[in-house]
């Protein structure tokens, strides 16, 4: 009897034992993570990988198939777009990587994941980003529509059709090359991308712009001009 009962007790504390380690671990797991968004990164799997695949692709990179799986290949795409766009080259896709290729991050985090007309909140700070760095010292009516500019190339069918497909379009924003787009987004330009994205077009369907006072493209000034605002010529 006496021993009976002494293996009981030793299946109980056992039974503590093991429940405590579970519970020790998953604290450990929580207090690690420390709330913060989920990364994509190498041997990570899942719809956020496919939807970063698939940007990739429309951005010209060769992550692979759009699978889900974030391989090697895919690691290699990020890399190079990462370079590409001056962000940190490190293969994982962060917050400022998602930024960058216009999504929005499924880990919550402070962009409050909201939604203008289909775009997320990661659209409309790339939008704003791009609108800031090429309208800046313009009447805020030139910062709106410059981002109708980029709107109006989405729908077209001669331009990507996306967002994060039309601004990184190769040669299409100067800012992405000479260092303009790391400047601080100007409050205004946040506005203007949520009005030019809900629908205001003050160049009444324009999809190009130049300030003709600086531009030395030969080619633009061969387009029909339907606006001038501010500094910017507005042209279809």
């Amino acid at each position: 009897m006496k021993a009976n009962k002494g293996k009981q007790i030793g299946l109980i504390l056992w039974r503590v034992l093991v429940i405590g380690l579970i519970n020790l671990m998953i604290v450990l797991m929580l207090w690690n993570s420390g709330g913060a968004a989920a990364l994509s990164k190498y041997g990570s799997r899942g719809s956020e990988v496919t939807q970063i695949q698939q940007r990739l692709q429309e951005l010209g990179y060769d992550p692979g198939a759009a699978d889900g799986i974030f391989g090697t290949r895919t690691q290699q795409a990020v890399l190079a777009f990462q370079r590409d766009y001056g962000l940190s080259a490190d293969g994982i896709v962060g917050e400022k990587t998602l930024a960058a290729l216009g999504l929005s991050s499924s880990g919550g985090g402070g962009s409050g994941g909201g939604s203008y007309g289909g775009f997320s909140e990661s659209d409309v700070q790339l939008l704003a980003s791009i609108i800031s760095a090429e309208a800046r010292g313009e009447p805020y009516e030139g910062q709106v529509a410059v981002g109708a500019v980029i709107m109006n190339r989405i729908a077209h069918p001669s331009f990507p059709n996306t967002l994060s497909g039309v601004i990184y379009q190769n040669g299409a924003f100067s800012c992405l090359y000479d260092g303009g787009i790391n400047a601080a987004v100007a409050d205004s330009a946040y506005q203007a991308a949520r009005e030019a994205i809900n629908g205001s077009d003050p160049t009444g369907g324009a999809i190009y712009y130049y300030n003709p006072a600086k531009t030395t493209n030969q080619w633009i000034w061969s387009r029909q001009v339907v606006a001038v605002i501010g500094a910017h010529r507005f042209a279809i």
